[in-house]
C-alpha cells in the first residue's frame, strides 16, 4: 500500500469527518451486538418456562419485550449507519474533488514535451477512472474495513466472555481465509494494473478517432478504425475476465468457511451444553454472532480487491504527480515587461525528438517595433515563438526581455504579457464571447471590447450572421467554423487582452488575400504601440515590418527590411516574386 500513503495528507485534512465517522461506525456496531443477547435471553426464558410452567400472558410479555428491543436496536443501528455514510463517504467525495484538482493543476504545470510523450486518452483515464478507483478505497473500502475491525473486536470479545472453547473452534477457519486472501490479492493487483493500462489504450483510441472523425470518413476508414477499437476492446475484456475469475474465488471460499463455522457452532455448542457450560440460548446467540461475522469476512475479499485496484491506480497517478516540470518559475515577484527582445546565439534541440530546430540565432527587436520571420515549413519559425513564450528552455545562448534573461522573469507575467495567435487557431467548445474573452481572468466580459476585437479581426460580419450572434456555441475545437474563421477568432482573442507583445504565428494562412490586407491594415493601427512578431510564409504579411529575418533549416540566411531583401535578390526575393506572380 506504499502508493496509497500519498493520500495520508488528505486524511489529515479531513480528520474531523474521519474521526466522527469512525465513532458512528463504533456506535452502530454496539447496537448491532445486543439483539443476539436478547435472542439468548428469549431462548433461555422459554426453556425455563418449559421446565417450570407459568402463565401464557407472562410469556407473551417477555417475547414482545425482547422482540421490541431487537426492532428498536435495529432502527438505532440503521440511524447511525446513515450518519456513518454521511461522514466517511462524504469525506471520500471531498478527497476525490481535491485529488482531481491536484492532478489537473499538475497537468497544466507540465511542459509541452510531456504532452508529446503521453496520449490524451491515458491522461483522461488517470483523472477519471483511476481517481474513481482511489475514491472506492477512500470511501467504501475504508468504511467497511473499520466496520469489520470494530465488529470483530466486539463480537469475538463477547464470544470469548461466554465460552472460550466454542469461540476458538468457531474461529479456526478465519486464518485459512486470511492466507487465501493474501495469495489471491497479489494476483488481483497484477491483473488490475493490466486492466487499467488497457483501458488507457482504449480511451486513447476513442479520443483520437472522435477528434479526427472527418479524416476517418473522408478516407472511408471506418472499418479499420472499428477493427482497431474492437481488438483493443477484446483485449480489455479478456483482461477484465481474468481479473473477475481471480476475484470469483473469494465468495465460494467465504461461504464454505462460514458454513463450516456454523456447523462447528452447533456441534461443539451441543457438547458444551451437555456439559452444562452453556445454555441453549448461548448456541442460538453464537449462531447469530457467526452470521454477524459473515458479511465482514465476506467483505475481506471485496475490500482487498478495492484496495489492490486503488493501489494500482494510485501508482499510475503518482507517476504524473511526481514529475517535475522542466519549465519552472524561478521568480515569484511580479516583473514588468515592455517589449524589447534580444536573441543572442540561441540554439535549441527538441528534447522529445532530438531535432535541432535553431542554430546560433541572433536578432534584436525594440519596443513598439515589428519583426517579420519568414521561411519554409520546418525552418524554425514556430520554434522562436515557443521560446519567446518560454514553452521550452533554450540549450545555448540567451534570450533577453528588456535586458533581463528570460529565465529570471516571472513566468506567468511573461505569458500574460504576450498575445499569441497560433496557426491552427485552436478554439474551445464554448460561445464566441467566451472564446474571444478567454485570456482575461475576470468573468465580466466587456461586450464593447469584444466587438471591437472582432472588428479588428474582420469577423464581425460572420458573427452577426450566426443564429445567436456572440452567444453562438462554436463546438469542440471550433468545428462549426471554417479554418479562416477560426484563425480570425484567435486573432480577436489576442487583441482583446491588449498585451504589450503580439506574436502572430502564420495565423493568416487560411485567409484569402483581400481579407488578409484588411486585417493587416487593422492590426497596424491597433498594434502600433505594441511590439509585434509576425511569422509567415507569405511575403505580403511582412511588408510593413521594421525588420525581417529569413530562416532556413534553423539558421538566419537573410536579414533586413522588405525592400532591402527584395533588392538582395536572395531567397526572400525569389519567394516574393513567385507569390506575387501566383496572385496575378
Amino acid at each position: 500500500m506504499k502508493n496509497l500513503f500519498y493520500l495520508n495528507k488528505y486524511f489529515a485534512k479531513y480528520r474531523k469527518l474521519l474521526v466522527i465517522g469512525t465513532f458512528f461506525i463504533l456506535i452502530s456496531n454496539v447496537f448491532a451486538l445486543y439483539p443476539a443477547e436478547f435472542v439468548r435471553h428469549a431462548f433461555d426464558y422459554i426453556q425455563n418456562v418449559l421446565e417450570n410452567p407459568t402463565s401464557d400472558k407472562k410469556i407473551h410479555f417477555y417475547l414482545l419485550k425482547f422482540g421490541g428491543l431487537i426492532v428498536l436496536f435495529a432502527i438505532l443501528k440503521g440511524i447511525f449507519m446513515y450518519f456513518m455514510r454521511q461522514t466517511v463517504i462524504v469525506m471520500s467525495r471531498k478527497i476525490e474533488f481535491d485529488l482531481k484538482n491536484e492532478i489537473y493543476k499538475q497537468y497544466q504545470n507540465l511542459s509541452l514535451s510531456f504532452y508529446k510523450k503521453n496520449n490524451t486518452g491515458d491522461l483522461m483515464n488517470r483523472i477519471t477512472e483511476d481517481v474513481n478507483r482511489v475514491r472506492m478505497y477512500l470511501g467504501p473500502a475504508l468504511m467497511y474495513a473499520i466496520n469489520m475491525a470494530f465488529l470483530f473486536i466486539l463480537v469475538i470479545g463477547k464470544m470469548l466472555s461466554i465460552n472460550t472453547t466454542l469461540t476458538l473452534y468457531v474461529l479456526i477457519p478465519l486464518p485459512i481465509l486470511a492466507i487465501a486472501v493474501y495469495h489471491v490479492s497479489n494476483k488481483i493487483n497484477k491483473n488490475s494494473e493490466r486492466v487499467q493500462n488497457q483501458l488507457s489504450v482504449l480511451t486513447s483510441i476513442s479520443q483520437e478517432t472522435f477528434s479526427a472523425i472527418n479524416i476517418v470518413k473522408i478516407f472511408r476508414n471506418e472499418e479499420n478504425s472499428f477493427k482497431l477499437f474492437f481488438d483493443s476492446c477484446k483485449k480489455y475484456t479478456n483482461r477484465q475476465l481474468k481479473l473477475v475469475s481471480v476475484e470469483a474465488w473469494f465468495f465460494p471460499l467465504i461461504i464454505l468457511l462460514i458454513g463450516t463455522s456454523t456447523i462447528t457452532t452447533i456441534y461443539i455448542g451441543g457438547l458444551e451444553n451437555f456439559k452444562g457450560k452453556i445454555t441453549t440460548g448461548n448456541i442460538a446467540e453464537f449462531i447469530i454472532y457467526v452470521n454477524m461475522l459473515t458479511w465482514p469476512v465476506a467483505s475481506v475479499g471485496w475490500v482487498t480487491s478495492l484496495v489492490q485496484r486503488a493501489e494500482a491506480s494510485m501508482e499510475r497517478i503518482n507517476e504524473f504527480l511526481k514529475i517535475e516540470t522542466e519549465i519552472k518559475n524561478t521568480n515569484p515577484n511580479n516583473t514588468l515587461i515592455k517589449g524589447n527582445i534580444t536573441f543572442e546565439n540561441v540554439s535549441f534541440i527538441y528534447p522529445d525528438t532530438g531535432i535541432k530546430a535553431l542554430k546560433n540565432i541572433s536578432f534584436s527587436l525594440k519596443e513598439n517595433e515589428t519583426l517579420g520571420i519568414f521561411g519554409k515549413t520546418g525552418s524554425g519559425k514556430s520554434t522562436i515563438a515557443n521560446l519567446l513564450c518560454r514553452m521550452y528552455d533554450i540549450d545555448n545562448g540567451e534570450i533577453f526581455y528588456d535586458n533581463t534573461k528570460i529565465g529570471d522573469l516571472n513566468l506567468f507575467d511573461l505569458r500574460k504579457n504576450i498575445g499569441y495567435v497560433p496557426q491552427d487557431g485552436f478554439l474551445f467548445s464554448g460561445t464566441v464571447n467566451e472564446n474571444i474573452s478567454f485570456g482575461i481572468d475576470s468573468k465580466e466580459e466587456e461586450e464593447e471590447e469584444i466587438k471591437e476585437a472582432a472588428k479588428t479581426a474582420e469577423i464581425t460580419e460572420e458573427i452577426e450572421s450566426f443564429p445567436d450572434k456572440y452567444n453562438t456555441i462554436i463546438g469542440e475545437r471550433g468545428v462549426q467554423l471554417s479554418g479562416g474563421q477560426r484563425q480570425r477568432l484567435s486573432i480577436a482573442r489576442a487583441i482583446y487582452i491588449n498585451p504589450p507583445i503580439y506574436i502572430f504565428d502564420d495565423c493568416l494562412s487560411a485567409i484569402d488575400a483581400n481579407k488578409e490586407k484588411l486585417i493587416l491594415k487593422n492590426l497596424s493601427g491597433k498594434t502600433k504601440e505594441n511590439t509585434n512578431i509576425i511569422i509567415s510564409h507569405r511575403t505580403s504579411s511582412l511588408q510593413n515590418a521594421n525588420q525581417i529575418i529569413v530562416l532556413d533549416e534553423g539558421e538566419i540566411i537573410e536579414k533586413g527590411t522588405h525592400n532591402e531583401l527584395i533588392n538582395n535578390n536572395g531567397f526572400y526575393a525569389e519567394m516574393h516574386k513567385k507569390q506575387t506572380t501566383e496572385n496575378l
